[in-house]
């Protein structure tokens, strides 16, 4: 299917009327030279600017629409729904989390919503074994240490200097034993890492070969894992979830990976015992009050940090245009969504 690109909004107010409208509240990424058209019957518009519009901009942006393509920090609220108008029939997250949006008000509208699960997965995969292959061998400490001109100065320390964690033989505690969970623990069984993971449920597919992990209480794996990786949606639930007493819990020297959702930690006791050096380090691509990250974080050198990137490889951006406005035309149309969530 091929994709509007944002010179779409300037459509013609006749072609407005006659077609079922999708809006998108951010410019999506397609495949270079992909012809820009909507598909037949729809008419896609894409916000004009570049990056997160003003809110206000957005709720005039979206009126009169069929179907809405929202991002993971747009807020769908009674607000939201509203200024779409009564035309409203689906929300299409670009984002596997749904945690933006106003699940129970939306099935009471009796409109549809939406979510990309599958082309997150293995960007997200990818991006956790980053982090935890750059804390657990220092690599942006080391990064920054030639930058700065130290190598040339004071060399490595050689052979007791740069000293990181082995990882063979280790214990990764997967915490949310879905699509993405299962990758890293795919990611790092290649490692020669021992998987244990902790869930609401069991997950058969967990306990077989070739992963053959154990299901664990959540206490007991953190006092066991060498390595806790996060993968559990946000809700009001998992809200500060790990916790300064769970922090305490884990392994001193431990490293913890978070590409679930910020708050998911209680980010003020994490930085607590990183400086207390209870832990080996930490790895974050998601942060509580996002996009503002917290300033004890920035000043520890443990801690690796990007910037919400998780799904950003651009096979599968490009797969997650695909999915929404595929969501996003099947509920304009009436029809139920392929990646129904409500």
């Amino acid at each position: 299917m091929n994709h509007p690109s944002a010179s779409t909004s300037s459509t013609s107010a006749a072609a407005t009327a006659s077609k079922l409208r999708i809006a998108i509240t951010r410019r999506v990424p397609t495949p270079t030279g992909a012809a820009q058209t909507s598909p037949d019957g729809l008419l896609v518009e894409v916000i004009p600017g570049e990056g997160k519009r003003p809110r206000e901009e957005v709720l005039r942006f979206i009126r009169g629409s069929s179907s809405v393509v929202t991002m993971f920090d747009d807020r769908v609220d009674a607000e939201f729904l509203d200024a779409a108008g009564p035309s409203l029939r689906g929300i299409c997250n670009f984002a596997v989390g749904v945690d933006n949006i106003d699940l129970a008000l939306c099935a009471s509208r009796g409109i549809g919503v939406s979510n990309t699960p599958d082309a997150v997965t293995e960007g997200t995969a990818n991006i956790a074994l980053g982090l935890l292959l750059s804390v657990a061998r220092r690599i942006g400490e080391g990064d920054r240490f030639v930058r700065a001109g130290r190598f040339e100065r004071e060399g490595n320390g050689f052979p007791a200097g740069w000293l990181g964690m082995d990882l063979a033989g280790r214990t990764l505690l997967i915490v949310g034993a879905g699509r993405i969970g299962k990758a890293v623990a795919q990611r790092c069984l290649a490692l020669g890492m021992r998987i244990i993971y902790a869930a609401r449920t069991r997950h058969i597919d967990f306990e077989l070969a070739p992963l053959c992990a154990e299901r664990v209480e959540l206490d007991d794996g953190l006092r066991r894992a060498d390595v806790v990786s996060l993968h559990t949606p946000l809700t009001s639930q998992t809200k500060h979830l790990i916790d300064e007493r769970r922090l305490r819990l884990m392994k001193p020297q431990a490293i913890l990976i978070n590409t679930a959702r910020g708050p998911v930690i209680d980010e003020s006791a994490l930085v607590k015992v990183l400086r207390e050096g209870h832990l080996f380090g930490a790895g974050l691509d998601v942060f509580e009050l996002e996009p503002k990250v917290h300033d004890g974080l920035l000043s520890l050198e443990n801690v690796a940090l990007t910037p919400h990137i998780g799904s950003a490889e651009r096979r599968w951006r490009w797969l997650m245009t695909e999915m929404v406005i595929d969501n996003a035309s099947r509920l304009a149309q009436g029809l139920p969504a392929s990646n129904p969530v409500v």
